[in-house]
């Protein structure tokens, strides 16, 4: 796509500029410049994937338990958790969010094992919080399952998974396959630990056992109640047939899952808990998978002065990825040598072994991109098909494109969309199971991913038949308001962002009912400063989300996807478009960056929210070099 020549921000023929005095070329070339700083040496972009609290509490717990926790870490730590606590003395797991109970016991717990009195007053109000809504009891089955492991709870108050799991086939009507990858890699080893039930007691004067109020009733989930009661009376009989062969299945399917830079999916969950189950196997610190699995560990901590975080995954294929297309977008030549280097980094990058995905699919090639440094086993769609995207920007690497696109259309589900890592991966009924109250444990098609799918297929004439089933997927999905749904970034607007530039690519009518009630929903949700949020509560169930749906602080990355939207609905040279796009202009920093606190990025919606550092500025230079385009085209 050649880039236009560049017009005023706010050149409209519907209204009067609104703004800044800023070019679209000098707000690109600023961007630019910074995206050229930020890259990495060896070509890449990664950004900081922050979460929440309970990442760094847990890395606290699980030193503890291994005990590795040395005096530098937990001053790191606690300073980092009193850092997030919020004005009120709780914590969220997002910035701007309201009280968690599962973080702030959590937060609690970690600065109790680092040092801190019960009766210490940057603990008081956190203590009444945590009582006043139930203690432990009420927490969440990881959060009582990590204080099980520190004597804090007792594994009789757990609910239970059998190892037995491990025996399952894939095709069996319930298996580990029938929960999401990240919940089956996190799910084989805690079923190990709770065979094991192991403890490391935590000293007296450092366990908050004040915060143990006994168990708390819950709801009755039908059988689902019945066979937990079950299961946790099986797992006090001192004989199990077939346990121990369980167990050997279950360490050799965790081994045979390590990567090669020690993780385990390159998230925290399944990592930290696949070292514990090792340990509980009898690998001790001569073990070579453990030894890997703790040095992989090191490089997922982040010092800021004094204090000290881990993130709970990294994104640098994404972030790259990402990067690229913002740079192309913004006029910098195919062949410029930063992003060569990136290019050929991607390259390098691509997945070429058989994961999970294929147990039920033998047959489909394999190809594409995970989102982080080392996950040959588990590509995703989303990175994909985004990655392929990048690369044809750079008119690299067709042979590795095509094999994506092969595996993305093998890997469309049965109603037409996409999931990120499985096909038909949508057992709803496992959130019935008492176990599973975590978060995300099933990986259905989502409209963002379908979205990206749809946008790099519909540029090859030969996946006509799977492109028309996606588009088909992302109509159906459609609100009634006009927007989508976002599965994996905050929430509505992300969700139009993706819908409306991938039915552009598949040459849908821009007059169409569905894509002008689309603009009408955005023209409605935008902010008086021009710009657009949203909410993390907007995944709030029932009202509660409904009035935060597309409503929230301005923000650079929900900006730019609004502002995508509009440019793919036809809608550039409207005034909503130009005031997008003179917001993005004037929050511009003099360095080219800009500034985003508000956490608009989602891993598991209400549960685990994620500040992708980059997404400030790669997509602002997406949308505006789009919307640029766009302007010299009319």
């Amino acid at each position: 796509m050649s880039i236009g020549v560049a017009g005023e921000v706010t050149r409209t023929r519907t209204g009067d500029r609104v703004g800044t005095p800023r070019t679209l070329d000098d707000v690109l070339d600023r961007g630019t410049k910074r995206l050229r700083e930020l890259q990495c040496p060896g070509g890449w972009w990664a950004g900081e994937l922050e979460s929440n609290v309970t990442i760094t509490a847990q890395h606290l717990f699980f030193l503890e338990f291994l005990q590795l926790r040395d005096d530098e870490t937990t001053a790191g730590v606690r300073a980092e958790l009193l850092a997030r606590q919020r004005a009120d003395g709780l914590w969220a797991i997002y910035e701007g969010g309201e009280p968690d109970l599962n973080a702030t016991v959590e937060a609690y717990t970690a600065l109790r094992l680092a040092g801190l009195g019960s009766d210490a007053p940057e603990l008081a109000r956190a203590q009444a919080f945590c009582l006043e809504r139930g203690g432990i009891g009420a927490t969440r089955t990881f959060t009582r399952i990590w204080l099980s492991l520190l004597g804090l709870w007792s594994w009789d108050d757990v609910p239970q998974l059998p190892v037995e799991l491990s025996l399952l086939p894939p095709t069996a009507p319930v298996s580990l396959y029938t929960f999401a990858c990240w919940a089956r890699q996190t799910i084989m080893p805690l079923a190990v630990v709770m065979h094991y039930r192991p403890v490391r007691p935590v000293a007296d004067k450092r366990a908050a056992r004040e915060l143990d109020l006994g168990v708390r009733e819950t709801a009755r989930r039908g059988i689902w109640d019945d066979v937990d009661r079950f299961m946790r009376r099986y797992a006090r009989v001192s004989i199990k047939p077939g346990r121990e062969r369980a167990l050997a299945v279950a360490e050799r399917w965790i081994i045979d899952r390590q990567e090669l830079d020690g993780s385990w999916g390159g998230i925290q969950p399944p990592w930290v808990w696949s070292v514990i189950a090792l340990v509980c196997r009898g690998h001790g610190p001569e073990s070579p998978y453990v030894q890997k699995g703790l040095k992989g560990w090191q490089r997922f901590l982040l010092d800021e002065s004094d204090r000290r975080r881990p993130e709970a995954c990294q994104s640098p294929i994404w972030d790259t990825a990402l990067a690229v297309l913002g740079l192309r977008a913004a006029g910098v030549p195919a062949g410029d040598p930063a992003l060569e280097r990136a290019g050929k980094w991607l390259l390098a990058e691509e997945v070429r072994a058989r994961g999970d995905w294929a147990l039920r699919l033998p047959g489909a090639p394999a190809g594409g991109w995970a989102f982080e440094y080392d996950n040959d086993l588990y590509p995703d769609v989303d990175d994909a098909a985004v990655v392929a995207l990048a690369l044809e920007e750079l008119e690299l690497g067709e042979p590795a494109v095509r094999r994506a696109c092969d595996w993305i259309v093998a890997m469309q589900s049965a109603n037409g969309g996409w999931a990120a890592f499985d096909v038909d991966n949508d057992a709803e009924w496992l959130y019935e199971i008492p176990f599973c109250d975590f978060g995300a444990v099933i990986d259905p098609p989502s409209v963002d991913v379908a979205a990206h799918a749809v946008e790099l297929l519909a540029g090859r004439s030969e996946y006509q038949a799977a492109v028309d089933r996606g588009v088909g997927y992302l109509l159906a999905e459609q609100e009634q308001d006009g927007s989508w749904f976002g599965r994996w970034g905050v929430n509505y607007v992300y969700g139009l962002g993706a819908a409306l530039p991938a039915l552009e690519a598949a040459g849908y009518d821009r007059h169409d009912p569905a894509v002008q009630h689309a603009v009408d929903w955005l023209a409605s949700r935008q902010n008086p400063d021009g710009g657009f949020g949203e909410d993390c509560r907007s995944y709030d169930p029932g009202a509660a989300g409904e009035d935060w749906r597309g409503r929230g602080m301005s923000t650079p990355s929900q900006t730019a996807w609004a502002l995508m939207a509009l440019v793919a609905a036809g809608a550039a040279e409207t005034e909503i478009a130009a005031r997008a796009a003179d917001w993005l202009s004037a929050s511009q920093r003099d360095d080219g960056d800009w500034d985003e606190a508000p956490f608009t990025g989602t891993g598991f919606p209400r549960d685990f929210m994620i500040r992708y550092h980059l997404y400030r500025i790669v997509w602002p230079m997406i949308a505006l070099g789009r919307y640029r385009v766009a302007l010299a085209s009319e």
